[in-house]
Protein backbone atom coordinates (compact mmCIF):
# COMPACT_ATOMS: atom_id res chain seq x y z
CA UNK A 1 0.00 0.00 0.00
CA UNK A 2 2.70 2.44 0.70
CA UNK A 3 2.75 3.11 -3.51
CA UNK A 4 -0.82 3.97 -3.24
CA UNK A 5 -0.08 6.66 -0.50
CA UNK A 6 3.50 7.96 -2.49
CA UNK A 7 1.16 8.55 -5.06
CA UNK A 8 -1.34 10.26 -3.02
CA UNK A 9 1.00 12.01 -1.53
CA UNK A 10 2.22 13.28 -5.30
CA UNK A 11 -0.86 14.43 -6.19
CA UNK A 12 -1.18 16.44 -2.78
CA UNK A 13 2.16 18.34 -3.57
CA UNK A 14 0.95 19.39 -7.09
CA UNK A 15 -2.32 20.44 -5.17
CA UNK A 16 -0.52 22.68 -2.82
CA UNK A 17 1.53 24.01 -5.37
CA UNK A 18 -1.23 25.47 -6.98
CA UNK A 19 -1.68 27.86 -4.41
CA UNK A 20 2.27 28.86 -4.45
CA UNK A 21 3.31 32.16 -4.46
CA UNK A 22 5.20 33.09 -8.11
CA UNK A 23 4.04 29.49 -9.53
CA UNK A 24 4.08 29.42 -13.00
CA UNK A 25 0.73 28.92 -15.08
CA UNK A 26 2.53 26.46 -17.33
CA UNK A 27 4.01 24.82 -14.53
CA UNK A 28 1.39 21.20 -15.26
CA UNK A 29 2.35 21.78 -19.20
CA UNK A 30 5.78 22.02 -18.67
CA UNK A 31 6.09 18.87 -16.10
CA UNK A 32 3.61 16.70 -18.70
CA UNK A 33 6.19 17.77 -21.64
CA UNK A 34 9.27 16.25 -19.41
CA UNK A 35 6.87 13.09 -19.01
CA UNK A 36 6.36 12.34 -22.34
CA UNK A 37 9.77 12.86 -24.20
CA UNK A 38 11.96 11.80 -21.52
CA UNK A 39 10.43 9.77 -18.68
CA UNK A 40 7.71 7.79 -20.24
CA UNK A 41 10.58 6.55 -22.83
CA UNK A 42 13.28 6.00 -19.90
CA UNK A 43 10.34 3.58 -18.31
CA UNK A 44 9.34 1.72 -21.87
CA UNK A 45 13.25 0.85 -22.08
CA UNK A 46 13.89 -0.10 -18.64
CA UNK A 47 10.77 -2.29 -18.85
CA UNK A 48 11.08 -4.18 -22.11
CA UNK A 49 13.81 -6.27 -21.19
CA UNK A 50 11.84 -8.06 -18.58
CA UNK A 51 8.93 -8.79 -21.58
CA UNK A 52 8.40 -12.61 -21.09
CA UNK A 53 5.55 -14.75 -22.81
CA UNK A 54 4.20 -17.97 -21.63
CA UNK A 55 1.54 -20.35 -22.76
CA UNK A 56 0.66 -20.76 -18.89
CA UNK A 57 -0.48 -17.04 -19.03
CA UNK A 58 -3.40 -16.81 -21.50
CA UNK A 59 -5.98 -15.35 -19.45
CA UNK A 60 -4.04 -12.05 -17.90
CA UNK A 61 -2.26 -11.76 -21.51
CA UNK A 62 -5.91 -12.21 -23.13
CA UNK A 63 -7.60 -9.62 -20.97
CA UNK A 64 -6.59 -6.47 -21.54
CA UNK A 65 -6.94 -6.46 -25.30
CA UNK A 66 -10.34 -8.09 -24.84
CA UNK A 67 -11.58 -5.33 -22.59
CA UNK A 68 -9.51 -2.82 -24.76
CA UNK A 69 -11.44 -4.04 -27.60
CA UNK A 70 -14.71 -3.58 -25.76
CA UNK A 71 -14.39 -0.23 -24.67
CA UNK A 72 -13.10 1.29 -27.69
CA UNK A 73 -16.55 0.00 -28.72
CA UNK A 74 -18.41 1.48 -26.50
CA UNK A 75 -17.02 4.67 -26.01
CA UNK A 76 -16.88 5.39 -29.86
CA UNK A 77 -20.88 4.25 -29.22
CA UNK A 78 -21.34 7.16 -26.58
CA UNK A 79 -19.03 9.53 -27.99
CA UNK A 80 -21.45 9.36 -31.21
CA UNK A 81 -24.82 9.28 -29.01
CA UNK A 82 -23.92 11.75 -26.32
CA UNK A 83 -21.83 14.48 -28.90
CA UNK A 84 -18.70 14.23 -27.67
CA UNK A 85 -15.95 16.35 -29.29
CA UNK A 86 -13.13 14.76 -31.14
CA UNK A 87 -11.31 15.68 -28.14
CA UNK A 88 -12.61 14.35 -24.83
CA UNK A 89 -13.84 11.21 -27.33
CA UNK A 90 -9.68 11.04 -27.86
CA UNK A 91 -9.21 11.65 -24.66
CA UNK A 92 -11.25 8.94 -23.06
CA UNK A 93 -9.78 6.14 -25.54
CA UNK A 94 -6.87 7.02 -23.94
CA UNK A 95 -6.88 6.87 -20.68
CA UNK A 96 -10.49 4.44 -20.10
CA UNK A 97 -8.95 1.29 -21.26
CA UNK A 98 -5.34 1.56 -19.74
CA UNK A 99 -5.21 0.89 -16.26
CA UNK A 100 -2.21 1.60 -13.44
CA UNK A 101 -1.15 -2.11 -13.65
CA UNK A 102 2.36 -1.61 -12.74
CA UNK A 103 3.05 0.83 -10.30
CA UNK A 104 -0.20 0.63 -8.30
CA UNK A 105 -1.52 -2.66 -9.53
CA UNK A 106 1.86 -4.99 -8.56
CA UNK A 107 2.35 -3.79 -4.70
CA UNK A 108 -1.76 -4.17 -4.42
CA UNK A 109 -1.85 -7.43 -6.38
CA UNK A 110 1.39 -8.60 -3.56
CA UNK A 111 -0.86 -7.20 -0.61
CA UNK A 112 -4.12 -8.99 -1.32
CA UNK A 113 -3.29 -12.15 -3.55
CA UNK A 114 0.33 -12.59 -2.12
CA UNK A 115 3.71 -13.35 -3.88
CA UNK A 116 2.31 -16.01 -5.92
CA UNK A 117 -0.04 -14.10 -8.14
CA UNK A 118 2.56 -11.78 -9.22
CA UNK A 119 3.49 -13.45 -12.42
CA UNK A 120 -0.21 -12.82 -13.21
CA UNK A 121 -0.02 -9.54 -12.46
CA UNK A 122 3.24 -8.79 -14.49
CA UNK A 123 1.99 -10.66 -17.88
CA UNK A 124 -1.20 -8.46 -17.52
CA UNK A 125 0.58 -5.35 -17.27
CA UNK A 126 3.90 -6.31 -19.71
CA UNK A 127 1.77 -8.40 -22.46
CA UNK A 128 -1.44 -5.82 -22.39
CA UNK A 129 -1.11 -1.90 -20.40
CA UNK A 130 2.36 -1.39 -21.33
CA UNK A 131 2.37 -2.81 -25.12
CA UNK A 132 -1.16 -0.69 -25.12
CA UNK A 133 0.60 2.64 -23.58
CA UNK A 134 3.95 2.35 -26.04
CA UNK A 135 2.07 1.08 -29.57
CA UNK A 136 -1.97 2.02 -29.29
CA UNK A 137 -1.49 5.42 -27.51
CA UNK A 138 0.29 7.27 -29.53
CA UNK A 139 -1.60 6.11 -32.63
CA UNK A 140 -4.94 7.79 -30.64
CA UNK A 141 -3.12 11.02 -29.91
CA UNK A 142 -1.98 11.27 -33.64
CA UNK A 143 -5.69 10.78 -34.58
CA UNK A 144 -7.53 13.14 -32.31
CA UNK A 145 -4.84 15.72 -31.31
CA UNK A 146 -5.98 19.25 -32.23
CA UNK A 147 -5.51 19.85 -36.11
CA UNK A 148 -5.76 16.54 -36.81
CA UNK A 149 -9.04 16.09 -38.30
CA UNK A 150 -9.28 13.57 -40.69
CA UNK A 151 -5.38 13.45 -41.03
CA UNK A 152 -3.62 11.96 -44.11
CA UNK A 153 -2.33 8.47 -43.13
CA UNK A 154 1.22 9.77 -43.80
CA UNK A 155 0.73 12.37 -41.52
CA UNK A 156 -0.38 9.84 -38.83
CA UNK A 157 2.46 7.62 -39.73
CA UNK A 158 4.84 10.54 -39.30
CA UNK A 159 3.56 11.69 -35.98
CA UNK A 160 3.51 8.08 -34.57
CA UNK A 161 7.08 7.16 -35.50
CA UNK A 162 8.06 10.40 -34.22
CA UNK A 163 6.49 10.51 -31.24
CA UNK A 164 9.26 9.34 -28.00
CA UNK A 165 7.43 6.54 -26.10
CA UNK A 166 6.91 4.75 -29.83
CA UNK A 167 10.79 5.51 -30.71
CA UNK A 168 11.81 4.25 -27.56
CA UNK A 169 10.09 0.99 -28.11
CA UNK A 170 11.65 0.20 -31.05
CA UNK A 171 14.63 1.07 -29.74
CA UNK A 172 13.63 -1.50 -26.80
CA UNK A 173 13.11 -3.82 -29.24
CA UNK A 174 16.29 -3.41 -31.38
CA UNK A 175 18.00 -3.60 -28.25
CA UNK A 176 16.73 -6.91 -27.03
CA UNK A 177 19.67 -9.30 -26.00
CA UNK A 178 21.99 -6.37 -25.61
CA UNK A 179 23.96 -5.86 -22.95
CA UNK A 180 24.42 -1.81 -22.46
CA UNK A 181 26.85 0.31 -20.56
CA UNK A 182 26.27 0.01 -16.92
CA UNK A 183 26.25 3.81 -16.48
CA UNK A 184 23.50 3.82 -19.36
CA UNK A 185 21.46 1.73 -17.59
CA UNK A 186 21.97 3.71 -14.45
CA UNK A 187 20.59 6.81 -16.29
CA UNK A 188 17.48 5.09 -17.79
CA UNK A 189 16.49 3.82 -14.15
CA UNK A 190 17.14 7.23 -12.91
CA UNK A 191 14.93 9.04 -15.49
CA UNK A 192 12.10 5.92 -14.69
CA UNK A 193 11.73 7.10 -11.31
CA UNK A 194 10.86 10.50 -11.99
CA UNK A 195 7.86 9.48 -13.98
CA UNK A 196 5.32 8.88 -11.12
CA UNK A 197 5.84 12.05 -9.25
CA UNK A 198 6.42 14.34 -12.17
CA UNK A 199 3.08 13.21 -13.30
CA UNK A 200 1.08 13.15 -10.29
CA UNK A 201 2.40 16.81 -9.52
CA UNK A 202 1.17 17.75 -12.71
CA UNK A 203 -2.31 16.08 -12.25
CA UNK A 204 -2.40 17.93 -8.98
CA UNK A 205 -1.91 21.30 -10.37
CA UNK A 206 -4.69 20.78 -13.20
CA UNK A 207 -7.45 18.73 -11.09
CA UNK A 208 -10.15 20.20 -9.91
CA UNK A 209 -13.81 19.40 -8.30
CA UNK A 210 -15.29 22.26 -10.73
CA UNK A 211 -15.92 20.86 -14.58
CA UNK A 212 -17.97 22.22 -17.11
CA UNK A 213 -21.50 21.02 -17.77
CA UNK A 214 -20.30 19.20 -20.79
CA UNK A 215 -17.76 17.50 -19.01
CA UNK A 216 -19.78 15.55 -16.12
CA UNK A 217 -21.14 13.26 -19.11
CA UNK A 218 -17.96 11.57 -20.02
CA UNK A 219 -16.42 11.70 -16.33
CA UNK A 220 -18.82 10.16 -15.18
CA UNK A 221 -18.89 7.38 -17.94
CA UNK A 222 -15.10 7.42 -18.21
CA UNK A 223 -14.90 6.27 -14.48
CA UNK A 224 -17.91 4.26 -14.02
CA UNK A 225 -16.01 2.15 -17.29
CA UNK A 226 -12.69 1.58 -15.89
CA UNK A 227 -13.59 1.60 -11.82
CA UNK A 228 -16.82 -1.00 -12.33
CA UNK A 229 -17.97 -2.17 -15.99
CA UNK A 230 -14.14 -3.77 -17.25
CA UNK A 231 -14.06 -5.49 -13.98
CA UNK A 232 -17.11 -6.88 -14.26
CA UNK A 233 -16.70 -7.58 -17.75
CA UNK A 234 -13.64 -9.67 -17.30
CA UNK A 235 -15.49 -11.66 -14.20
CA UNK A 236 -18.26 -12.47 -16.50
CA UNK A 237 -15.71 -13.28 -19.41
CA UNK A 238 -14.09 -16.41 -17.77
CA UNK A 239 -17.02 -17.60 -15.85
CA UNK A 240 -18.82 -17.65 -19.13
CA UNK A 241 -15.86 -19.96 -20.38
CA UNK A 242 -15.65 -21.66 -17.64
CA UNK A 243 -12.60 -20.72 -15.83
CA UNK A 244 -11.82 -19.97 -12.62
CA UNK A 245 -8.71 -19.35 -9.92
CA UNK A 246 -6.14 -17.26 -9.04
CA UNK A 247 -4.99 -16.01 -12.63
CA UNK A 248 -8.78 -15.06 -13.12
CA UNK A 249 -8.85 -13.07 -9.55
CA UNK A 250 -5.70 -11.36 -10.62
CA UNK A 251 -7.06 -10.32 -14.12
CA UNK A 252 -10.27 -9.30 -12.80
CA UNK A 253 -8.49 -6.67 -10.14
CA UNK A 254 -5.92 -5.31 -12.30
CA UNK A 255 -8.81 -4.86 -14.60
CA UNK A 256 -10.54 -2.31 -11.95
CA UNK A 257 -7.42 -0.21 -11.79
CA UNK A 258 -7.72 3.90 -12.04
CA UNK A 259 -6.76 5.29 -15.20
CA UNK A 260 -2.91 4.73 -16.41
CA UNK A 261 -1.15 7.97 -14.80
CA UNK A 262 1.50 7.62 -17.98
CA UNK A 263 -1.76 7.56 -20.53
CA UNK A 264 -2.93 10.56 -18.74
CA UNK A 265 0.42 12.21 -19.52
CA UNK A 266 0.35 11.59 -23.15
CA UNK A 267 -3.50 12.52 -23.28
CA UNK A 268 -2.61 15.94 -21.70
CA UNK A 269 0.28 16.41 -23.95
CA UNK A 270 -1.16 16.14 -26.88
CA UNK A 271 -3.92 18.72 -25.79
CA UNK A 272 -6.57 16.22 -25.36
CA UNK A 273 -9.02 17.46 -22.74
CA UNK A 274 -6.22 18.08 -20.03
CA UNK A 275 -8.75 19.64 -17.30
CA UNK A 276 -11.20 16.44 -18.32
CA UNK A 277 -8.10 13.68 -18.28
CA UNK A 278 -6.47 15.02 -14.94
CA UNK A 279 -10.32 14.65 -13.30
CA UNK A 280 -10.59 10.77 -14.78
CA UNK A 281 -6.36 10.42 -13.39
CA UNK A 282 -7.07 12.19 -10.02
CA UNK A 283 -10.65 11.09 -9.14
CA UNK A 284 -10.33 7.57 -10.60
CA UNK A 285 -7.30 6.96 -8.18
CA UNK A 286 -9.08 8.62 -4.97
CA UNK A 287 -12.30 6.32 -5.73
CA UNK A 288 -9.97 3.09 -5.96
CA UNK A 289 -9.44 3.40 -2.36
CA UNK A 290 -12.80 2.18 -1.91
CA UNK A 291 -13.60 0.11 -5.35
CA UNK A 292 -10.88 -2.25 -4.88
CA UNK A 293 -10.86 -3.28 -1.17
CA UNK A 294 -14.41 -3.85 -2.56
CA UNK A 295 -14.03 -5.89 -5.15
CA UNK A 296 -11.25 -8.11 -3.68
CA UNK A 297 -13.66 -9.28 -0.49
CA UNK A 298 -16.20 -9.81 -3.54
CA UNK A 299 -13.68 -11.88 -5.22
CA UNK A 300 -12.86 -13.85 -2.41
CA UNK A 301 -16.33 -14.91 -1.66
Amino acid sequence: MDNFYLILACLGIGLLLRRAPGMPATSAVALNGYALNVALPAVILANLPLLNVSRALLIPALTPWLLMLLVIALLLTLARLLEWSREVTGALLIVVPLGNTSYLGFPLVQSFFGQEAMPYAVVYDQLGSFIALAAYAPVIAALYGPGTHRPAAVSILARIFSFPPFIALLAGLALRGVELPSLANQLVDMLAATLIPVVMVAVGLQITARFHRSELSPLTFALGIKLLLMPACAWLLWMALGQDGLAVRVAVFQAAMPSMISAGAIAIAAGLAPRLVAGIVGLGLVSSFATLPLLYWLLER
